[in-house]
C-alpha cells in the first residue's frame, strides 16, 4: 500500500507540474534580427554546478509567464544572468517569477540570446517590454506598471533598456513596436559590468536621463563586481532619479534568493516593500 500511495503521489505530483507549466510567448513573429543561426530550442548546459540549471544557447528568445492567483495589476520582466554566456534560467529566473508571482506581480522570465551576443540582449529585452505591455489587457496589467529585474549581466541588461529605451536597436515589426520599451522601475540585483567606463566609471552607454526609471540596487561588498552598484547609484543621484541602494559585507555573488545567506534573505524582503512604495499592492 505504501508503495502504491507513494507511486499516486509522484504521479499527481508530476501531473500538477505539467498542467501548471509557464506560458511561452516568442518574441519575435519571423526572423530574428542580427541572429545567424536558425530558429531552435534553447540548448542546456551540462554543468549543474550548485544545483543550478544552464540554459547554453538562446536562438529563438522568448518569454515564459507565470501568472498571479492574485494579480496587483503590475508586471516584471526577469533577466536572469550568467556573464551573457549563459542563463542560470531557474535560480535567477523561474525561482524569482514565482516569488514574484506570489506577491501579485505577473512575472515574466525572459530568455535573451546567449552565448556573447550582448546586442541581441538589448534587442531582446526592448522586445520583450513592448510585447507585455501589447498583451497588458489580456494578462490583466496596467501598461504603466511594467518593470525590469536582472542579475549579474542580467543586471546589467536590466540597465541598459533602463537607460537606452529610446534607442532604435532593430525595424519594427509589428504593432507591439510602436510602444514604448521603457520600464517603469528597474531592480538591479548584485549586477555586473556597469562600470566599464575609465577609471571604472559608469559604462558609457548607460546615459541617465531625467526620463530613467526610479531603481532598487542590492550587492554586497565582497563580490568583485560591487562597483557597478556604486557607479549606478552615483549617477542616479547626479540626475536625481530615486534610487535606493543597499549593500550587505559579504554574500559573494550568484546567490539568488536562495536561502542559506543573510544575502539571499536580505534583498527581497526590502525589494517587496521597495515595489510596493513604486507601483503600490493593488491596481
Amino acid at each position: 500500500m505504501r508503495t502504491a500511495a507513494t507511486t499516486f503521489i509522484s504521479i499527481f505530483f508530476y501531473m500538477s507540474l505539467n498542467a501548471q507549466s509557464p506560458e511561452k510567448i516568442e518574441l519575435w513573429p519571423a526572423k530574428v534580427p542580427g541572429e545567424e543561426k536558425p530558429k531552435s530550442e534553447a540548448r542546456f548546459a551540462d554543468n549543474r554546478d550548485r544545483n543550478v540549471t544552464r540554459i547554453a544557447e538562446v536562438t529563438n528568445p522568448l518569454l515564459e509567464v507565470y501568472r498571479p492567483a492574485k494579480p496587483n495589476g503590475a508586471a516584471v520582466v526577469i533577466c536572469p544572468g550568467g556573464g551573457y554566456n549563459i542563463l542560470a534560467i531557474d535560480l535567477e529566473g523561474y525561482e524569482v517569477a514565482e516569488w514574484l508571482a506570489g506577491l501579485g506581480y505577473t512575472a515574466f522570465v525572459l530568455q535573451y540570446r546567449v552565448p556573447q551576443k550582448q546586442e541581441g540582449a538589448l534587442q531582446d529585452a526592448q522586445r520583450a517590454i513592448r510585447l507585455v505591455r501589447s498583451q497588458a489587457g489580456k494578462y490583466g496589467i496596467d501598461p504603466d506598471k511594467i518593470g525590469v529585474l536582472g542579475f549579474s549581466a542580467g543586471g546589467s541588461l536590466a540597465a541598459r533598456v533602463s537607460t537606452r529605451f529610446n534607442d532604435n536597436t532593430y525595424s519594427a515589426m509589428d504593432a507591439a513596436d510602436q510602444l514604448s520599451a521603457r520600464p517603469a522601475f528597474s531592480v538591479l540585483i548584485y549586477p555586473a559590468y556597469l562600470d566599464q567606463g575609465e577609471n571604472l566609471t559608469l559604462t558609457p552607454e548607460l546615459v541617465i536621463s531625467a526620463e530613467t526609471p526610479p531603481m532598487y540596487i542590492f550587492a554586497t561588498a565582497d563580490d568583485k563586481y560591487a562597483n557597478s552598484s556604486l557607479v549606478m547609484t552615483q549617477a542616479l543621484r547626479e540626475h536625481e532619479i530615486p534610487v535606493e541602494l543597499h549593500i550587505l559585507p559579504a554574500g559573494g555573488h550568484g546567490y539568488g534568493l536562495r536561502k542559506g545567506s543573510e544575502a539571499a534573505e536580505f534583498w527581497p524582503e526590502r525589494a517587496e516593500k521597495w515595489l510596493m512604495k513604486w507601483v503600490g499592492s493593488s491596481k
